[in-house]
């Protein structure tokens, strides 16, 4: 075999090796659910100013919350590893099986973090000085497992932090109207996140971590789920009073309430099998509405 030959082998095996090691990347911190936060995240933006922001505004926006969720996972799938490698449900993940490093991870985790606060920096001061709070609300959902079973209510807080942050990083400041989104956004994760732990309830229960279906049982966790849901229902409500929002807005207020009711008919205490459409799907469809029909609203 010729060197030159050699040489492209060598190059090919080696992009190869690279492609594959970004795909184990994206598959473990699961990329494509980001579409849970980022349009919870552009519905602040837009109702910060009820305008389109510039698009560099957008670009950073997007940037911190790349970052934000990529560090984030990151960080949950080294601090379980452990678990998530004695959980036959998680066994197969890539950092329980060592298929990525712990200091693989790390740099991962250090660069997403990076570009947050970079992105924050770019956007305004008050983004700026408040990046360590999320950073720190990120970084502390992975262990709240291990001593409360309101770890469901601090995974909505960060994920609550999308809209939130985008609002300041348009306008630089803080209002009422936009906690009242973040605390919608709180109390659908959570309900979600109740829903996708009761998979888990026994091995949780054997293995010593908390939440709420190990805590409640199943039977009252799914009911505890709906409450937040409807809670959650009630603060978009309030939001679009608050903002003084028209009647599309309202139109996708109806569709995702209708999406939970749909998303709540499709799991049972005696039966979880649909639990992974119910989680995934129709949290998708929600996140993807409420950003939509805002548009409209403010477009038109």
């Amino acid at each position: 075999m010729s060197q030159s030959t050699t040489e492209r082998t060598g190059n090919n095996n080696g992009s190869s090796n690279t492609l594959k090691r970004i795909k184990i990347f994206m598959e473990m911190i699961k990329f494509e659910h980001t579409i849970f936060a980022l349009p919870f995240a552009y519905m602040g933006a837009l109702l910060a100013q009820q305008q389109i922001p510039a698009w560099d505004v957008l670009f950073w926006i997007t940037v911190a919350m790349v970052g934000a969720r990529t560090a984030a996972m990151t960080l949950n799938r080294m601090i379980d590893r452990h678990i998530d490698r004695d959980n036959p449900r998680t066994a197969d993940r890539a950092m329980a099986k060592g298929a990525i490093k712990v200091g693989e991870a790390w740099i991962y985790t250090l660069i997403s973090f990076g570009l947050l606060i970079l992105a924050a920096a770019m956007l305004n001061p008050l983004a700026l000085l408040l990046s360590p709070l999320a950073v720190f609300i990120l970084t502390i959902y992975s262990y709240t497992k291990r001593f409360t079973w309101a770890c469901h209510i601090v995974l909505g807080a960060a994920l609550a932090a999308a809209p939130v942050g985008a609002w300041i990083g348009v306008n630089g400041s803080i209002e009422g109207s936009i906690i009242i989104l973040g605390l919608a956004v709180l109390t659908w994760v959570a309900g979600f996140d109740i829903l996708y732990a009761c998979q888990d309830t026994e091995f949780d229960r054997s293995y010593g971590l908390h939440s709420i279906p190990a805590r409640f049982g199943i039977a009252r966790s799914l009911w505890i789920a709906r409450l937040f849901h409807i809670a959650a229902a009630l603060l978009l409500i309030m939001t679009g009073l608050l903002l003084g929002l028209g009647y599309w807005y309202y139109i996708g207020v109806l569709i995702a309430i209708i999406l939970l009711i749909y998303e709540h008919s499709l799991v049972s205490p005696q039966d979880l099998s649909k639990l992974d459409a119910a989680f995934f799907a129709m949290n998708g469809y929600i996140s993807v509405t409420m950003f939509f029909f805002t548009l409209l609203d403010i477009v038109l």
